[in-house]
């Protein structure tokens, strides 16, 4: 899929609160809460695993926030690079891969695509909203529910997109935890279903 040129989405100034000994990969161990049939879904494929970033403590990004240096933004705790391992560990077991791994330009959520997975395809449609009120631009949300109704369509193979808790809210109206993935498809009317939950636990 190929992704369009798009503005670089500036920080959200509004209703964002984000909650905030990395363990060796091969130590970890993990199972996950909520809605055991998202394995099944995401074997049998034509689905999207849509994560909010992992932890990261704060709220908002600190003044003088710039796209692509991670300095100046808020990032993932130690806490928060454990929990995407372990979404990582918890995916390998299974042998669970995801067909692409797409991510908002933030740094939080490239860090947890790169830890669960591999480094990311960025794509700005899945960036931080954009100003207030804290709604994605209807041309980002446009973009999202045709990627996600061609990847339901596809069928045999599953996405996984590491966003915001926003853009999650605007695209499935549903809040998501820290680390949390909802288990997406668009049905015939092109409507986003929330089918699971995923949440990886140690």
């Amino acid at each position: 899929m190929a992704m369009p040129s798009s503005p670089q989405p500036e920080v959200a100034v509004g209703r964002r609160t984000v909650l905030g000994a990395g363990l060796a990969l091969t130590t970890l161990h993990a199972w996950a809460a909520q809605d055991p049939e998202a394995e099944a879904l995401l074997r049998k494929g034509g689905v999207v695993a849509a994560f909010r970033h992992a932890l990261a403590p704060g709220t908002f990004d600190p003044p003088g926030f710039r796209l692509g240096d991670c300095g100046t933004q808020r990032n993932l705790s130690e806490e928060g690079r454990e929990q995407a391992r372990r979404t990582g560990v918890w995916f390998k077991e299974r042998q669970l891969q995801p067909a692409k791994v797409l991510s908002s330009p933030w740094c939080r959520c490239i860090d947890s695509a790169t830890l669960a997975f591999a480094a990311p395809q960025v794509w700005p449609a899945l960036g931080s909203p954009r100003g207030a009120p804290e709604t994605t631009g209807a041309g980002h949300l446009r973009e999202l529910r045709q990627a996600l109704a061609a990847a339901s369509a596809r069928g045999a193979s599953f996405e996984a997109w590491f966003t915001h808790m926003f853009v999650l809210s605007d695209l499935a109206s549903t809040n998501t935890s820290s680390g949390e993935a909802l288990i997406l498809r668009a049905d015939r009317s092109g409507k986003t279903e929330v089918l699971a939950r995923l949440q990886v636990q140690g």
